[in-house]
């Protein structure tokens, strides 16, 4: 256990320091970097879907235990905000407000901490978010949100061959898992895990492969990136139309 958080901690270390880095080097052109928030069900394979995501479109991935051990330090929240620009720390501010307003929000110390984690995370892009209700925090212009269902009776075959345990075990971690994330997200955001209009997009992995999953979801990303690159062509038009 101890090895494991150890690794998480050099994860986040090496991760901090890579956006320090950047926010001192000269801006490039624009380059569109997606922000993919995947939420799932236990079993249902979302976090090899995420795992391949990220590897394929090269962006940073932030699992689960990642945001969460971000989250519970202080230390790292308040490191991450200092990776940020002054714009960027405003339209942060703006936002949480706005969110807590918006969805009448109570929020504790770690939620607090969460929220910055993740719209830090937002700001910079680039990234797949496994978990911990970052679609719901995230603003839904910066992110392309993501459901994994499948059939209960996949799933626990899948806990089952992963875990080595028993069907009934499987099902009985299942039960657990989907009623703790159920249980979160009603507590934090007031609405429910599971419906389908929180999301952009709901893949069943009952009826579509891992890497059909992925592909899916690269493509509406594709479609995404080209209309956001129209609309900039047309705005840059439409300035050099009014200087003339």
């Amino acid at each position: 256990m101890r090895t494991k958080t150890r690794s998480i901690e050099q994860i986040i270390e090496e991760q901090v320091r890579k956006w320090q880095f950047s926010k001192t080097e000269p801006k490039a052109e624009t380059v569109f970097r997606p922000i993919v928030t995947l939420s799932r069900e236990p079993g249902s394979g979302g976090n090899v879907i995420g795992e391949r995501l990220a590897r394929r479109l090269d962006l940073d991935l932030f699992h689960q235990e990642m945001i969460h051990a971000m989250a519970k330090s202080a230390k790292v929240s308040s490191r991450l905000l200092e990776t940020l620009d002054e714009r960027g720390l405003s339209v942060l501010d703006d936002w949480m407000a706005y969110m807590v307003d918006a969805r009448h929000m109570w929020p504790d110390q770690y939620m607090k901490h969460l929220m910055k984690v993740i719209g830090a995370i937002g700001r910079h892009g680039g990234a797949v978010l496994i978990g911990r209700g970052a679609n719901f925090i995230l603003p839904p212009e910066r992110r392309f949100s993501v459901r994994v269902i499948a059939p209960f009776d996949v799933r626990a075959a899948n806990v089952a061959r992963d875990h080595q345990v028993s069907e009934k075990d499987a099902r009985n971690r299942i039960t657990k898992t989907d009623s703790q994330r159920r249980a979160f997200i009603r507590k934090y955001f007031n609405t429910s895990i599971a419906d389908p209009l929180n999301y952009d997009m709901v893949v069943n992995t009952g009826s579509v492969s891992i890497d059909g999953a992925v592909e899916a979801i690269t493509g509406f990303l594709g479609m995404q990136a080209a209309g956001k690159a129209r609309n900039q062509a047309q705005l840059h038009s439409a300035r050099v139309a009014a200087t003339k």
